[in-house]
């Protein structure tokens, strides 16, 4: 099988998420975090145990949180083993993958052929089907800053027209939209991703589905509309939070602090939550023409069930079924049966507040990782 090396090196100029064996010993895992040490925990399984060297994967920056939890758990019942997970993005993280420089990556938006990354991802993975099992789903939070003002109601065509420049005032909104609240006379100032984003491309595709008179745009990684941009899910924080008035697109679990849009589903309004994503993906569809081993779903943008969040991600793991090396294969398996584990769920939920997989998604998930060797 032909493979990139895995010794080159990760792009220039991105911080590299590096957590020591040693940060097991921080508060995270002091807080309930031990009870996913020692074999990993009792659902992970023994491919968890014995794993040694560096393992690199790269993409998402919504999956910081959760890599960084995972990596905390893993490495606590695996001395001499680090995980390095790149933050680069979706896009770039399944390149990544593709040209040899990471073993696995974490991807927002599913690995397909609309790019050709997924003929490519088969070449690198010596002809066979690249595997692609969920992580976790997250709602993405449309996340603002109005002091003194922690939520407002908006429909998916009151979205669509702020980020596309058409509602440009908070006060323009419409009054059965506020939340209860005066919105005052401040300008709106619309926050994007400037990197390509699967975080971009799940928001676009719920702003299409859910709002097609107003939204014109495709679902793409590349947000459509010239404004104001950062990289990642931290830099669109990081603007929203300096910026009075401004609104932008986050993963929730990076979102605390900011006020948060509850978006309208069928005649309530709800707010972003773990419990209303994971509704969203019960009720979704599997993707079409997948393999057995690929688990990427079609997310229902526009579903009416009671307490459901359309607004979601479901985050991806994307790796080969056979590696090269047997190390990288035992490493590559060892720390996705991890993460597809009640254990390593509980650890992301609780860390970076995902949704945990169902049972039977999670069980698919388990068997499809199962497949990884060498």
């Amino acid at each position: 099988m032909t493979r990139t090396s895995l010794s080159r090196a990760f792009v220039p100029g991105i911080a590299v998420l590096t957590v020591l064996a040693l940060s097991a010993c921080g508060a995270s895992n002091e807080d309930g975090g031990s009870d996913n040490s020692g074999d990993g925990g009792s659902s992970s399984g023994p491919e968890s145990a014995g794993l040694t060297g560096v393992l690199k994967g790269a993409g998402a920056t919504s999956q910081e949180k959760a890599q960084e939890a995972w990596a905390i758990g893993i490495q606590g019942a695996n001395d001499g083993f680090e995980v390095q997970y790149q933050p680069v993005g979706s896009t770039d993280g399944r390149a990544s993958f593709v040209e040899g420089a990471a073993a696995f990556a974490g991807t927002d938006s599913a690995l397909n052929d609309d790019d050709g990354q997924l003929t490519a991802a088969k070449k690198t993975c010596g002809g066979t089907e690249p595997i692609q099992v969920p992580a976790y789903v997250s709602p993405i939070a449309v996340a603002f800053n109005l002091p003194g003002i922690d939520s407002v109601q908006a429909s998916a065509d009151t979205i669509a027209k702020i980020f596309d420049g058409k509602i440009k005032k908070w006060s323009d909104i419409p009054d059965e939209q506020a939340d209860g609240v005066t919105l005052p006379d401040t300008d709106i100032t619309p926050v994007h991703r400037s990197d390509d984003s699967g975080t971009t491309k799940n928001f676009t595709d719920y702003l299409g589905k859910a709002a097609p008179e107003s939204w014109p745009y495709e679902a793409e990684d590349a947000f459509p509309v010239k404004g104001e941009a950062a990289d990642g899910t931290s830099g669109v924080i990081q603007q929203i939070s300096t910026i009075e008035g401004a609104i932008g697109y986050a993963d929730n679990s990076q979102a605390e602090g900011l006020g948060k849009v509850s978006v309208q589903v069928g005649e309530s309004f709800v707010a972003p939550s773990p419990e209303g994503a994971a509704k969203v993906l019960e009720a979704s569809p599997p993707a079409e023409g997948v393999s057995d081993v690929d688990m990427a779903v079609a997310l229902d943008r526009t579903t009416t069930e009671e307490g459901a969040y359309p607004v979601v991600l479901l985050s991806y793991l994307v790796a080969c079924q056979k590696y090269d090396d047997a190390d990288t294969a035992k490493n590559v398996k060892g720390y996705l049966s991890y993460i597809v584990s009640d254990a390593g769920q509980e650890q992301a939920a609780k860390e970076a507040g995902s949704a945990p997989l169902g049972e039977a998604t999670a069980k698919k998930a388990q068997e499809i990782v199962a497949k990884i060797g060498s």
